[in-house]
């Protein structure tokens, strides 16, 4: 909970800090677990095989679920025996479509795991901290920081890039929130990763509402979020998410 949001009466902390998933609303004191209030915009056709669990046991991150402790937690189809790592339903939901075309492309073994979309601005800081988390998990990661090298033409490189990846991941921070209107480097990485079904947003330190200024088709893709977990529970999810079969 976060201080100085509820007093004595339970208020609704979604114009502060979104209710953009599903543990961002559990854990409100107004709207608790329910599905009301701000819009959800998931994969409603998807159905997945996913095991319901009210445990928050099991975290990845000392004690937090992956959840976000919001108590409804959920297996999807792909996570594997004694995996630690738990979701929300509607991540399940979320990122099942893009687990299908992970396994569409598993015949393929040459592709990178995941592309990292990112802002300039976040090359040392947060993108660095996922690249790292994620390949500590033995995830290989296109990263702009270490795969164009001098004098490689910045735009073909990145060509190359998204077309022999899985999953394209894009990093939404302030910093991209800033970059995209200028319709620079980051918005074409985007424009391509938006034309198909393997794109996972992850928004950081920022807001799905604050998103959804900019960009609403990026904000109406279901992601993860920093806002409930930490980075290293978001890597984990990820590294599951592209796992091999």
């Amino acid at each position: 909970m976060v201080p100085g949001i509820v007093g004595h009466m339970a208020r609704c902390t979604a114009p502060v800090y979104g209710h953009r998933t599903a543990s961002g609303r559990a854990n409100c004191p107004a709207c608790g677990g329910r599905y009301g209030g701000y819009r959800s915009y998931s994969y409603p056709s998807y159905s997945p095989s996913y095991s319901p669990s009210h445990s928050s046991s099991g975290s990845s991150g000392g004690g937090r679920s992956s959840g976000g402790g919001s108590g409804r937690s959920a297996k999807p189809r792909w996570s594997r025996a004694g995996s630690s790592v738990w979701y929300t339903p509607e991540e399940v939901r979320a990122l099942t479509p893009v687990r299908n075309s992970v396994e569409n492309l598993a015949k393929l073994p040459d592709l990178r795991d995941v592309f990292l979309c990112h802002a300039w601005d976040d090359r040392q800081g947060a993108a660095k901290e996922l690249h790292n988390l994620l390949e500590s998990r033995g995830v290989s990661v296109w990263f702009s920081e270490k795969d164009v090298g001098l004098g490689v033409p910045l735009l073909r490189a990145i060509d190359k890039g998204l077309a022999n990846s899985r999953v394209g991941i894009v990093l939404v921070t302030p910093a991209l929130l800033r970059r995209l209107p200028a319709e620079g480097i980051a918005d074409k990485e985007l424009s391509a990763l938006l034309a198909r079904e393997r794109l996972v947003p992850v928004v950081h330190e920022t807001t799905y509402e604050a998103l959804r200024e900019v960009s609403p088709l990026l904000a109406s893709r279901t992601g993860l979020s920093t806002a409930e977990e930490s980075m290293a529970d978001v890597a984990a999810k990820l590294a599951e998410l592209v796992a091999p079969l």
